[in-house]
């Protein structure tokens, strides 16, 4: 909520100042919602009063605010799911679902598979600090060959691994996940484990990618792993880039 709409000095433990949000920020633009399919449910209100009457309150403060902005929300997820679920507000759903643009699954777009791959590889390369040089034609091949039912993210996923773990300059399939290559022989391989050669961050990143994974919203994840949601977006953010993780 504060990243959102801001807060006020002392309005929570840790505010030690004023602080405008992404709504102020975006005023007379564009404001883009990532991952709306996670707004957790306290929040969701105040989004639909933005959205109808160009109204918002900061954080610690009776002050009603005005907001001049465009709002492009994304999600992965199922929405009107959500909603028969109980889990998305009903009147938010359609107030957002104005007009709607619907990607592609990767597995559909094999001409960016192998482009956007070779970028990943490139970043984590030089994140991680690795020179690997790129795909072996075996991987290639598996890459092109896989489902990718978690599209950009299992791609991201997958890559960054290969990067981390693999022990030559190229990257072979028996350096990406055995879901990719349908091999049991890699189920082992690319699993990050405590007292493995890798850094803090890469096991944190990990840690935190399984769990999101398991669970249904990032509020259940973070009870999991006994933090607050609002760390756990941030870790997420820093840990992740834009995209984010897990589903």
């Amino acid at each position: 909520e504060s990243e959102l709409f801001g807060h006020v000095k002392g309005s929570f433990t840790g505010a030690l100042k004023d602080t405008w949000g992404k709504v102020a920020m975006a005023e007379g633009g564009t404001l883009f919602l990532d991952e709306i399919g996670e707004l957790p449910s306290e929040i969701q209100p105040k989004l639909l009063r933005l959205l109808q009457e160009q109204e918002y309150e900061r954080l610690g403060e009776h002050k009603t605010r005005r907001a001049n902005v465009r709002v492009i929300a994304a999600t992965n997820r199922d929405l009107a799911a959500a909603v028969k679920e109980g889990r998305f507000r009903e009147d938010l759903f359609y107030r957002l679902n104005v007009i709607t643009l619907e990607l592609p699954p990767l597995r559909r777009r094999t001409r960016d598979l192998q482009r956007l791959a070779d970028n990943y590889l490139k970043f984590f390369n030089r994140q991680c600090g690795r020179n690997k040089r790129g795909f072996s034609e075996e991987a290639r091949q598996a890459l092109a060959r896989s489902e990718w039912k978690g599209n950009l993210r299992e791609l991201r996923n997958a890559v960054e691994r290969a990067v981390v773990l693999g022990a030559g300059e190229w990257i072979g399939p028996e350096d990406l996940p055995a879901a990719i290559t349908g091999s049991g022989a890699a189920a082992d391989h690319g699993e990050l484990e405590p007292g493995m050669n890798v850094s803090l961050k890469a096991l944190e990143r990990e840690h935190i990618r399984r769990i999101i994974d398991r669970t249904d919203t990032l509020e259940e994840a973070a009870a999991v792993l006994e933090i607050d949601p609002a760390t756990l977006y941030r870790k997420r953010k820093r840990l992740f880039g834009r995209e984010g993780n897990g589903r």
